[in-house]
């Protein structure tokens, strides 16, 4: 066993023997909170030697995906020091364009893993280590798993420092707790690992959808109303009993803030009660990634797509297999028929146990018409697999990729410029896809000399993923619209920002350049001078590729290179002669 090795271990058991809690036990406020399990308590550390704070929350309701983890603040700056919560190893070190940027993922003794995105900047073992592997790979994006005898860390350690890189909308620390065996990413408050809170959620409205029996879509019938109170009772804006009829959901509106901040989080727990029964129960502590992109059966889409606005749904969608739903009776769906006055009550709580309730009367009355659901386009199950097939189209739908039994539309639309198809009208923007379908598409020429080039897009999505298979062009898509073909012969556009033949270079620190394409994308690049290969970053925020000078580069003449392929191999060169 080498040195690295053993004083890894007796600093893990050290860590865990230091804490003197019980690892099981969880606070008081937490007692009654629906989880799968319990969590060890103060184990873990904050990673942030400043005032624990949060821009947002885990759960948290986010375009396409729930919040992962902790946002913490960093008091609008970067370059604060990170610091190992715990005993462990770094395991992975991923950079990327967009998404966290720069980030570390932890392995700790226990079975978790603990994340850290948009960093800044690394010590400079973990830079060295980055830096050799990009130009092994020859590429600015890496994603690189360690083993634990090559980076441990000990409770406390310093191993990078905060930053504001990739898709980030300001500096600050973005910190997760994951399952080490599954990935799962789980509630890191749930760990003890709290934020001062004493604010108790705010609801702004409650919503009514009338089912009866047919898939919830774009049509549904829904009816808002808005809810005022203070610490925590609230009540409907304009005092009423509803009456309801048939296979009813409810849906509620609702936001969280702490102590510490006034950015508004999401909730953690909502709970529907019907005459004191609990009929519904959504709690965020923990899901997978392959389930992330269910907030948008979980949410009213078609609401939040027209205003911008979220409406949490009371019910579950039948195609859902999302673990933030730990407790349903009939899929949180009522049905009123009867002539009798119920009880409808909200509550929602924050992870601190801070309560909000609303209270609804309802006045029930048997439904004189239910109606049967009639398609009047085809009818595709959610938990089947559907082939809607013509000649000039097809789309494969496999079980359980739609979250509800759904009415595809389908039209044609005017060729557009360039196409080799008709546009092809395929549903419309207001059903969610969870992962994606198979769309082909017959071309109206003979495509036998650009097999390699042609690419289904869609008027929204643009490109996506394509390929050829007999006769048809078939794509990847993961949202409903408008798609047809197009083919891609047009290599990216490369420009300088800062450099050009003949540029005289030395009082800049970086070059940098605009890679642009039109249709299939940009699939990578590579930048050299004088015929050897550089790092060149690729900047989310400006969208810039970037050269950093490094002292490697001595005085005199010097070629700059950068090559772009799009995902269709066209290829483009930008090459100047520069001084240094």
């Amino acid at each position: 066993m080498t040195k690295r090795i053993y004083l890894f271990l007796i600093l893990a058991v050290l860590t865990y023997a230091a804490t003197g809690q019980d690892l099981l036990s969880p606070p008081s406020y937490l007692q009654g909170f629906s989880r799968s399990k319990e969590y060890p308590q103060f184990i873990f550390s904050y990673p942030l030697e400043i005032p624990p704070t949060t821009a947002g929350s885990f759960g948290e309701l986010r375009p396409n995906h729930f919040h992962s983890g902790l946002d913490f603040k960093t008091q609008q700056r970067t370059g604060i020091p990170v610091h190992a919560p715990a005993a462990g190893f770094i395991s992975r070190l991923k950079i990327q364009y967009g998404g966290f940027g720069q980030a570390v993922y932890i392995d700790h003794p226990g079975g978790y893993t603990t994340v850290y995105g948009h960093l800044d900047r690394f010590t400079p073992e973990i830079l060295q280590y980055i830096r050799s592997e990009q130009a092994k790979q020859q590429k600015y994006d890496v994603d690189l798993y360690l083993k634990p005898e090559e980076m441990p860390v000990y409770k406390g350690q310093v191993f990078a420092w905060s930053g504001n890189t990739g898709a980030s909308g300001g500096p600050h620390l973005h910190f997760e707790i994951r399952d080490a065996a599954t990935q799962q990413t789980i509630n890191p408050q749930l760990f003890g690992l709290t934020i001062p809170d004493k604010v108790p959620p705010t609801i702004t409205s409650v919503s009514v959808y009338h089912l009866n029996g047919r898939p919830f879509d774009e049509n549904t019938f829904r009816q808002s109303y808005a809810v005022r109170g203070a610490n925590g009772e609230y009540s409907l804006s304009q005092p009423q009993t509803l009456e309801l009829s048939g296979s009813i959901g409810f849906g509620i509106s609702a936001s969280d803030m702490n102590s510490t901040s006034f950015n508004k989080n999401g909730v953690y727990s909502i709970e529907l009660k019907v005459d004191d029964k609990t009929v519904f129960t959504f709690a965020v502590e923990r899901f997978g990634f392959d389930q992330t992109r269910g907030i948008n059966a979980y949410i009213d889409l078609p609401y939040q797509m027209r205003t911008g606005g979220f409406i949490q749904k009371c019910f579950v969608p039948p195609g859902s297999k999302a673990t933030i739903y730990p407790q349903s009776v009939n899929k949180g769906i009522v049905t009123f028929a009867d002539t009798a006055l119920h009880n409808v009550e909200y509550v929602v709580k924050d992870i601190a146990g801070n309560t909000s309730t609303v209270k609804l009367k309802v006045r029930s009355s048997i439904a004189k018409d239910r109606g049967i659901f009639t398609p009047k386009g085809f009818l595709l199950r959610y938990d089947r697999h559907n082939e809607f097939v013509n000649d000039k189209v097809k789309l494969v739908v496999e079980p359980n990729n739609i979250y509800d039994d759904l009415d595809l539309m389908y039209r044609t639309l005017p060729k557009r410029a360039g196409s080799l198809s008709e546009l092809h009208g395929i549903h419309n923007r207001f059903t969610p896809i969870h992962d994606s379908l198979y769309l082909y598409i017959k071309p109206d020429v003979d495509i036998s000399q650009l097999a390699n080039k042609v690419v289904v897009t869609g008027t929204v999505s643009g490109a996506v993923e394509t390929d050829v298979v007999d006769g048809w062009v078939r794509g990847k898509i993961r949202s409903f619209g408008d798609y047809d073909i197009k083919v891609d012969t047009i290599p990216p556009t490369i420009s300088g920002v800062n450099i050009r033949n003949g540029s005289n270079l030395s009082k800049v620190s970086r070059i940098t350049l605009r890679i642009s394409d039109g249709l299939s994308g940009v699939k990578n690049y590579v930048g050299k001078i004088d015929g050897k290969w550089v790092l060149v970053e690729h900047d989310y925020k400006s969208k810039a590729f970037i050269y950093t000078f490094d002292g490697s580069i001595g005085s005199g003449k010097h070629t700059f290179e950068l090559t772009a392929t799009d995902y269709k191999d066209n290829v483009s060169q930008f090459t100047a002669e520069f001084t240094r």
